[in-house]
């Protein structure tokens, strides 16, 4: 599927734009159904256009791509917390 390798090849930039468009934190849970409408989303972006079907079988390939990387950690079935420090939320400086 060439929608896998674009989207994989470049996961930052996916991540990016789905933390633009979802509450995306270090720790927090992302939900399979965000995934979905985030892939759509992303590839609109790009002048793609898919059918929600075939967004939910990319879906499962990419959260499987990225629990791989480590990023993505399984919770259940609907989703998974992120392990992506880049998106840990700083504390205000207290001076």
């Amino acid at each position: 599927m060439e929608y896998l390798d674009l989207i994989s090849s470049d996961y930052k930039i996916f991540l990016q734009f789905l933390k633009a468009k979802y509450p995306m934190f270090h720790n927090s849970n992302f939900f399979f159904r965000d995934l979905q409408f985030g892939i759509v989303k992303f590839l609109e972006n790009k002048g793609i256009k898919i059918q929600f079907g075939e967004a939910e079988i990319l879906a499962k390939r990419i959260g499987t791509f990225l629990e791989h990387e480590g990023i993505f950690i399984k919770v259940n079935q609907n989703g998974w917390r992120l392990n992506y420090p880049e998106f840990v939320m700083s504390v205000p400086d207290k001076s």
